[in-house]
Formats: structure tokens, sequence, C-alpha cells
């Protein structure tokens, strides 16, 4: 559904105006209703999702059983952070400033559009992510099927 890289300026209230590329699809894949949550496995990086592409990851986590500490760091990471966000009349979102400050997501950031989500990266991660490479010791046994 969303793919792309985006360079985006958040505002002095630290909201995001979401790009006009993306506008119609979020409004008919969710009427507009999104949810920003932490990524649990990559610092420097937020997730936004649609509220019912949300749902179905909120359900997944929840069923976890909360004895076991991984379980419970996931759910405190995604479920007890989640944000519900609405775009105002031009299309910004309000990042939460709990999250930016976690994240290290400043005025400079980077929109990643990633099927299902979106991942908001602070320039800075998302800098040193797409300078490292995938050697040959990490490639996994379906990635060796991809015809690239």
């Amino acid at each position: 559904m969303f793919q792309g890289e985006t360079a985006v300026t958040l505002d002095d209230k630290g909201r995001l105006a979401l790009p006009t590329a993306y506008r119609d699809l979020v409004a008919s894949a969710c009427a507009n209703r999104l949810v920003f949550t932490y990524n649990p496995f990559e610092h420097g990086c937020l997730w936004l999702f649609p509220q019912t592409e949300w749902e179905k990851v909120r359900d997944q986590v929840n069923v976890l059983s909360s004895v076991k500490r991984v379980h419970r760091d996931l759910q405190l990471k995604l479920v007890g952070a989640a944000a519900q966000v609405e775009p105002d009349g031009s299309a910004r979102v309000l990042v939460p400033a709990s999250q930016r400050a976690a994240a290290g997501i400043e005025k400079r950031a980077i929109l990643l559009g990633m099927n299902a989500k979106f991942e908001l990266w602070s320039e800075q991660a998302h800098l040193n992510k797409i300078r490292q490479t995938i050697g040959e010791g990490d490639l996994s046994e379906e990635m060796l099927d991809l015809k690239l």
C-alpha cells in the first residue's frame, strides 16, 4: 500500500505534514485515523499505522502473556505507547513529544512507506541505517531466492 522515501520537516509544534502522494491512500485506508508508536526493534524510528492495520498488530501483541519480560516489553513499547492522531485541515499530524524525544526525531526526518505502515526515522538514524550494507553472511534462506 505505502512505499517510498520522503524527507520531511516537522514544524515547531512537532507536526508532520503527510506527503501529498499518501493523503488519498490514508483517507481511504483508515478514514484519516492513524496511530503512532515506537519501533521496538530499531532506535531512532517510530511506526505510524493506519488505524485498521494498527488494530491487527495490537490484538496480536495483546494476546501474548505479559508474564514473559520480552512480551511485556513489546506490549509496553507498542500498545502502551500508542497514540491516535488525525490529520488537521492542512494534513498535518502531531508526532507525540515523548516519542519524538525518545527516537531523537527533531526538525528533519525521513518518512518511509513500508507497505501497511509508515516508518518515521530521525535523519541521523536513517542515514546510519542506509549506510549499513547487507553482507553475504547476513542473507537468510528466503533472501537467496530473490531475483534482484
